[in-house]
């Protein structure tokens, strides 16, 4: 396999972004790159096969999970075993992990795009993403003490988001429009369940440290596996780059021009508040049902299983309406608005909750309007993803960003609202803010993008 790394043209991101590769249309593409009969949109892109969807959606799963898990769940009972009371440092730990996958996110995608290989531009990497997610496994259940359990974690969210991201570039390059929202909403109740899913397993083995981290990473691994033998990337090898990469040219690759892109600009913009609200809250939830239900670290784990697998039925409303309809009505963002709305309204109701059934209105809230979100947003982000023929990983990778760079910060932040006030930690303001910054995530999307319904 072959990737390019010097650029003798010099040519800049947004030039390229708007120009033809004249040379490729004289070359014979790959046969699933050729229209096929069933091309109902008229967009030159085949219909993906149910089986192919059904293999990617088990892949999201088990890639979900064994992302998730750790960070909903396992790294807080770890973290109390190694430093007690100490909840800033949670948010530290995630701090680190998310400035990694911030650095190393657009450069694996856009190595894939250029990527020349028997194998495909894809595939290598879901399998690089996967030895290393495998690999965190017992730096995490064997760290003695913070620094190495940071390590781990750093390797866990970099190798997991690797494959995770490659998942979605092989979306970006096989899904045709009519498909988008379907598909979408089906990996969002995936990502949705799965961690449900995973706390309920490792509920069953809290004493065995091990285990708690070692089981989501292995259904990840069996999952992701399964669809890597059977679902194949088309042969790169063939494939004509024009332009090489420098190292300036990589740097560049990082950033693009607004003005090129407008709706990936205003939908980027959008997620990146949207994500900055959820991230506050996801980052604390260990800690904030504890607090309120007056329980242990690890006792938690019953209580999130039972919160959680509660609200399977409203992520798969969510994620499966907000996308099967948003095909059907051909509009984006009335559901978009739809879902910041109802995670804001979820966040509200959790700022008071302190009984179980006020967690759990709140909790089903926040799934409803998470998964409705994140389902219609990805097809959204599809549909306005510029230059798809040849950067769709480099511009997925952006994307990324939007999730990524939250995940940097917000957990800091959200250690510094928690503190605001006197006596126990200020979850009310923080899920407060959460509200706030989601809803206007979600607005901003609504009146800004134009492309799109």
């Amino acid at each position: 396999m072959t990737v390019d790394v010097d650029d003798p043209q010099g040519e800049g991101p947004a030039e390229a972004a708007g120009r033809v590769p004249e040379g490729n249309l004289a070359l014979p593409q790959p046969s699933s790159l050729v229209p096929a009969p069933d091309d109902r949109a008229g967009t030159g892109q085949a219909s993906v096969s149910g089986w192919s969807i059904a293999l990617l959606v088990a892949a999201t799963f088990g890639a979900g999970m064994a992302m998730i898990v750790p960070m909903a769940y396992s790294l807080a009972v770890r973290l109390d075993q190694l430093a007690p009371g100490r909840t800033e440092a949670l948010g530290i730990v995630l701090a680190v992990g998310s400035a990694a996958t911030l650095v190393l996110a657009p450069l694996t995608g856009i190595l894939s795009d250029r990527l020349r290989s028997r194998w495909g531009r894809r595939r290598p990497f879901t399998v690089i993403g996967l030895l290393i997610g495998a690999a965190s496994v017992p730096v995490m259940a064997l760290a003695p003490d913070l620094s190495v359990l940071t390590i781990g974690w750093t390797l866990s969210t970099v190798g997991w988001g690797t494959a995770a991201a490659s998942l979605g570039n092989w979306q970006a390059d096989r899904l045709p429009p009519h498909q988008r929202g379907r598909v979408s909403g089906l990996t969002g109740v995936t990502m949705q369940v799965a961690p449900v899913v995973g706390i309920i397993l490792v509920g069953l083995f809290l004493d065995q440290v091990i285990l708690v981290f070692a089981l989501p990473a292995a259904i990840g691994v069996v999952l992701v596996i399964a669809f890597l033998a059977v679902v194949h990337d088309p042969d790169s090898r063939g494939m004509l780059i024009e332009r090489r990469l420098t190292v300036g040219g990589l740097l560049r690759s990082y950033g693009f021009d607004p003005r090129d892109a407008p709706d990936f600009a205003w939908n980027w913009l959008g997620r990146f508040i949207f994500f900055s609200g959820l991230t506050l809250t996801t980052s604390f939830t260990v800690f904030f049902v504890a607090q309120r239900l007056e329980l242990r670290v690890p006792d938690v784990a019953g209580v999130l299983a039972i919160v959680s697998a509660s609200s399977i039925v409203t992520a798969t409303v969510g994620s499966l309406g907000g996308g099967w309809l948003s095909d059907r009505v051909g509009r984006r963002k009335p559901f978009i608005l739809a879902g910041a709305a109802l995670f804001a309204a979820g966040c509200s109701v959790s700022a008071f909750a302190h009984d179980l059934p006020t967690l759990m209105v709140g909790t089903l809230l926040n799934s409803l309007g998470i998964a409705t979100f994140s389902a219609v947003a990805q097809a959204l982000l599809l549909d306005v993803l510029p230059d798809r023929e040849r950067e769709a990983g480099r511009y997925m990778a952006i994307a990324l960003f939007a999730q990524k760079i939250p995940g940097v910060f917000a957990p800091v932040l959200g250690g510094a609202v928690l503190a605001i006030g006197a006596g126990a930690e200020n979850f009310t303001a923080l899920y407060l803010l959460a509200a706030a910054l989601a809803f206007a995530g979600g607005l901003l999307i609504t009146l800004s993008v134009r492309s799109v319904r």
